[in-house]
C-alpha cells in the first residue's frame, strides 16, 4: 500500500471549522476530507466537492424498473400466456399500474443503496484509515494532504492559528483496503494521540 503524509487538524466547533476550511483552500492547500460527528450543511460546497449524481442514478434505476415491469407483464399476458380474463384486453395497462409502481420503487431504492455503498466503499471487510477516533464523537477533523511543496511546520502553525485544538501528522493509505479492524486496532490506538 502506498502511504501518503497528512496533516490532521481537530476542531471543537463548526463555527471555527468553516472559516478555517475557507482559509486553507485560499492558501492553496489540498484538503483530503473533513470528518464531522453529524452532517454539516454547506461543508461539501466549502471544501469543493461537486454535487452528487446519485439522484440521476436513481432516475435511471427507476426507469429500468418501469420498463422491466411493463415489458415483462406485456410479454407474459400478450405473447407467452395470453388468458382471457373477463373479456379484458391482454395488455390491460390500468391493471399493471400497481406492479409497475412497486417495481419502479424497488429498482430505484436498491440501485441507489448499492451505488451509494460502492461510491463510499462501504462493504464487508473494506477498511479505511481513521484519522481521528473522536471524529464520530465530538470533534470536527480536517485532513490535509501533503505534497512535495508543503511545509509541514508552517501548515501545523497555520491550522493552530485558525482554531485547531489539536494538530498532528500521520502517514496513511488514502484509499481503502481489504482487512479486519481487530488486527489493525492496536496500530490505530498507537498512532493517535488524542487530547485529554
Amino acid at each position: 500500500m502506498a502511504k501518503k503524509k497528512f496533516v490532521v487538524g481537530s476542531f471543537d466547533n463548526e463555527d471555527v471549522l468553516f472559516p478555517a476550511v475557507k482559509k486553507v483552500r485560499t492558501a492553496g492547500y489540498k484538503i483530503h476530507d473533513v470528518y464531522t460527528p453529524f452532517p454539516v450543511h454547506g461543508l461539501d460546497h466549502a471544501i469543493g466537492i461537486r454535487e452528487t449524481s446519485l439522484h440521476t442514478a436513481g432516475f435511471i434505476y427507476g426507469i429500468t424498473g418501469t420498463a422491466t415491469a411493463l415489458g415483462c407483464m406485456g410479454w407474459i399476458f400478450t405473447t407467452d400466456w395470453p388468458v382471457n380474463i373477463g373479456g379484458k384486453p391482454h395488455f390491460a395497462l390500468p391493471a399493471f399500474i400497481p406492479i409497475t409502481f412497486e417495481l419502479t420503487v424497488l429498482f430505484s431504492a436498491v440501485g441507489m443503496v448499492i451505488t451509494f455503498c460502492y461510491l463510499c466503499q462501504m462493504m464487508p471487510f473494506v477498511k479505511k484509515h481513521h484519522f481521528s477516533l473522536r471524529a464520530t464523537d465530538d470533534l470536527f477533523v480536517m485532513v490535509i494532504e501533503c505534497t512535495a511543496k508543503t511545509n509541514v511546520d508552517d501548515l501545523k502553525a497555520f491550522l493552530t492559528n485558525n482554531g485547531a485544538i489539536d494538530v498532528n501528522v500521520q502517514e496513511a493509505e488514502p484509499g481503502w483496503w481489504f482487512g479486519r479492524y481487530d488486527k489493525d486496532q492496536q496500530l490505530i490506538r498507537d498512532t493517535y494521540v488524542q487530547p485529554v
